[in-house]
């Protein structure tokens, strides 16, 4: 099996950065519950040059969610929770729009997707948003479902959220302490910090990058942490690849490490058996001639067929960062991979330190051109979809209204008010709780506007200011592109007070 401490690895794997524009990564790979490898490569801040090691961290974001259905996974062991038991019976206060869903949801459903909500629905709620993880809770009645409850797969963060509540809501402790108690210590995970604010504390940081203005084919650049605290037991987790290849050897020990027991085997088993059918989408693996024969989210894990094999894994992606851990359970493999950039790298390098891991040698497979090509693809698909919403753009056209009659807050359940701002000859908006979500307004036509963020991290998209019979602007709706996990048409139409 080739060395991952040859020089040759390790300029594949800078090669591999340089080709997909990533500053910093660190890598960890465990096999028969030792860590082979662990090790960093490049920058964690490019203004620095600072380098990174095995002990820096990153935002490792949705990787956050296997911690949670861990967490749980102990309470079930210690005969404090049911996996089965309804969700009202801890959190009284839990409501959907769909009462049935509201009534029957149990502790497993919040782990596998499947309530109903569309993908990433609830975003618009707590991304950058000022709101405590309470109130994002109680706006989730707020939510329009997409579909009928346990119907189908969609991956959101919100039922994440309800699900990290039962932990104090039962033993009155802090899904943040408690992870850090029962997880990260008797794992001796001494990096890891369960949400930003902690994870300051830790000197050894990458810093996110990301193209300015977002997708754009600029340089990678430093851009701000988001505090994603409101949604901590989706999303809020920061580690080093060292300390993630102690918690895939706890996996990979079915719940025992260092002679202890930290999860029953039977629970660490249903943490990685599927609960719900997730349609193969891996266009990589396809064009590799790998297409999954299978692919499923477990409890906190999703799983798919590689090579034969089942795959237990869970990417994580945040503003500036992509993260993913993987574990090939029949063979005690583990393989971590954590970037401080929006790039492809995790996946690419993961499926090749397997392939090394599994004997697998074929000189025509290049993982990193292959997930490049996918990346142009999708960099293609958006570059097309602003090209057609600025050839539908109607030239020579005024807006109905002065600007003086657009001011004013529309209203909104979900996120209470959207305020628009008439300056002079400026229009702008804010949204009430997300001062990210604030906003230049440009004159599109008719009374559409387009939107020119302040952060450059957001996409441009276009608002249309609604009239009613009378001509009066009677509503607002947006027309934005989604971010990684915030879909605008959710909030529907706003209407002004």
């Amino acid at each position: 099996m080739p060395s991952f401490h040859s020089p040759g690895f390790r300029a594949y794997v800078l090669n591999a950065m340089q080709a997909l524009r990533v500053p910093g990564l660190s890598l960890a790979v465990i096999k028969n519950d030792e860590v082979i490898y662990a090790g960093g490569f490049g920058a964690r801040d490019t203004a620095t040059a600072a380098p990174v090691d095995e002990h820096t961290t990153f935002a490792i974001a949705s990787i956050s969610k296997s911690f949670t259905a861990t967490a749980l996974a102990m309470l079930v062991d210690a005969g404090q929770v049911r996996w089965d038991d309804r969700v009202s019976e801890y959190l009284p206060g839990f409501r959907l729009m769909d009462d049935f869903a509201t009534r029957e949801m149990r502790v497993r459903d919040l782990l596998i997707h499947n309530s109903g909500l569309g993908s990433v629905s609830g975003g618009t709620i707590w991304y950058g948003s000022d709101l405590d993880r309470g109130e994002v809770v109680r706006r989730l009645r707020y939510l329009p479902p997409r579909a009928g409850f346990r119907s189908q797969y969609a991956y959101q963060n919100v039922m994440y959220l309800v699900a990290g509540q039962i932990i104090p809501a039962v033993i009155g402790q802090s899904w943040d302490d408690f992870v850090q108690q029962r997880i990260f210590a008797p794992l001796g995970m001494a990096d890891s910090a369960p949400n930003l604010a902690r994870a300051w504390q830790h000197e050894n940081m990458a810093t996110p990058h990301a193209p300015l203005p977002f997708g754009s084919s600029g340089p990678m650049e430093a851009v701000p942490y988001r505090d994603h605290d409101n949604v901590g037991p989706a999303a809020s987790l920061h580690a080093s690849c060292w300390d993630l290849a102690q918690y895939l050897r706890l996996h990979l020990g079915r719940g025992s490490f260092a002679g202890g027991q930290l999860i029953s085997a039977v629970n660490a088993g249903a943490l990685h058996s599927a609960h719900m059918a997730i349609e193969n989408g891996q266009p990589a693996l396809a064009l590799a001639g790998l297409t999954p024969r299978f692919s499923a989210y477990a409890l906190g894990w999703r799983l798919q067929e590689y090579r034969g094999r089942k795959i237990v894994q869970h990417s994580g992606g945040v503003d500036g960062m992509r993260t993913l851990v993987t574990m090939i359970p029949e063979h005690e493999l583990g393989v971590v991979v954590l970037t401080n950039a929006e790039a492809p790298l995790t996946h690419a390098l993961t499926y090749h330190a397997l392939d090394m891991l599994l004997g697998v040698d074929d000189p025509n497979l290049d993982w990193v051109k292959l997930f490049a090509q996918i990346e142009g693809e999708y960099a293609r698909a958006e570059d097309a979809e602003d090209a057609a919403r600025e050839s539908a753009r109607v030239a020579g056209t005024q807006p109905a209204l002065p600007h003086d009659a657009l001011a004013g807050r529309y209203r909104s359940p979900l996120v209470d008010a959207v305020q628009v701002t008439a300056d002079g000859g400026h229009l702008s908006l804010c949204f009430a709780h997300t001062p990210a979500f604030t906003a230049d307004l440009e004159h599109w036509h008719y009374n559409t506007f387009r939107l020119h963020w302040r952060d450059p991290y957001i996409p441009w998209g276009l608002v249309t200011f609604r009239q009613d019979a009378r001509g009066r602007v009677s509503a607002l709706e947006f027309d934005q592109p989604s971010l990684l996990d915030v879909d605008f048409t959710e909030l529907g139409l706003l209407h002004r007070e």
